[in-house]
């Protein structure tokens, strides 16, 4: 059985096994979108769960996005992190050990879904561009900042290495092309900062929303510095990742991902929530 190449199939396969909720009603990803898919949470049994699907997405100044929100889609029920990985949901841990146990490192492509649309230069500070293009939902209202991405994976690595590290970390949009986030500081991402510091450099970053299942899986486990998600990714998938490289940093992003976000971690001062700044360029799946 041939495994994701994107989050695509997967949310088709949920919508196959009936775990996927489609809202097709206009939805405020400001004030109504977290709160609606948290209330299953607050009473449902685990069973009843389901990924929501948001096709026609509003801000709160009445913005009408091109682009749908999918929410809880990767481990919002056990039942739902099975179909993810392809497994019954009794069998998570053996697919883990396997995946660990087999990794299979990534392979570089040439040509890559992600690159249908990019954004670069001065075009990412016009109003409606940069970060500003993506309906990013504000996670609880009345009580975040800002909007905050939530499955977006950051891609760094060891300047004095060469290890590459991916961690999930939300994201909080601080304008069109500055990204904040906060790591603890025995994050592998946090030790490559301070490598960076040390150099005098900016550190190089790449962030991946909507990432091929597996990627993202591999993202948020607790995996030993030096061993590369990529690979796990791959051992989870049975077969290598394709990943590309990015335009303005040295770094590889998975080629079958929704977006991607290029930029670099100042290591000079430090912000509530540490910026993502200068962002060069991001890259978008067309429909």
């Amino acid at each position: 059985m041939a495994y994701y190449k994107d989050i695509r199939e997967l949310i088709a396969a949920l919508a196959k096994s009936n775990l996927l909720l489609r809202i097709d009603r206009e939805i405020n990803k400001d004030t109504e979108l977290h709160p609606l898919v948290r209330l299953q949470f607050r009473g449902l049994p685990e069973a009843d769960r389901k990924a929501f699907f948001f096709t026609k997405v509003t801000d709160v100044s009445g913005r009408r996005y091109d682009i749908p929100v999918v929410v809880a889609c990767l481990a919002g029920s056990r039942q739902i992190y099975g179909v993810g990985l392809q497994c019954d949901p009794d069998k998570i841990s053996q697919r883990w050990t396997h995946a660990r146990n087999h990794p299979i490192e990534p392979v570089f492509v040439e040509n890559a879904p992600v690159h249908e649309v990019v954004q670069m230069g001065t075009d990412l500070d016009k109003p409606g561009r940069g970060l500003e293009t993506f309906p990013i939902p504000i996670s609880t209202p009345g009580f975040d900042a800002a909007p905050y991405t939530s499955a977006s994976h950051f891609v760094t690595y060891d300047p004095e290495t060469g290890v590459r590290n991916i961690g999930n970390y939300r994201g909080m949009v601080k304008a069109r092309t500055r990204l904040g986030m906060n790591a603890g500081g025995q994050q592998h991402i946090s030790q490559h900062w301070r490598k960076w510091q040390k150099a005098g450099k900016a550190m190089p970053a790449a962030v991946i929303i909507g990432a091929p299942p597996s990627v993202s899986y591999a993202s948020v486990v607790k995996i030993p510095y030096g061993v590369d998600e990529y690979a796990v990714a791959g051992g989870l998938a049975g077969e290598p990742v394709p990943v590309v490289k990015c335009k303005t940093v040295d770094l590889a992003v998975p080629a079958n991902a929704e977006i991607v976000i290029e930029g670099f971690i100042n290591t000079e001062l430090m912000e509530p929530r540490r910026p993502l700044a200068n962002l060069p360029v991001t890259w978008t799946r067309s429909n």
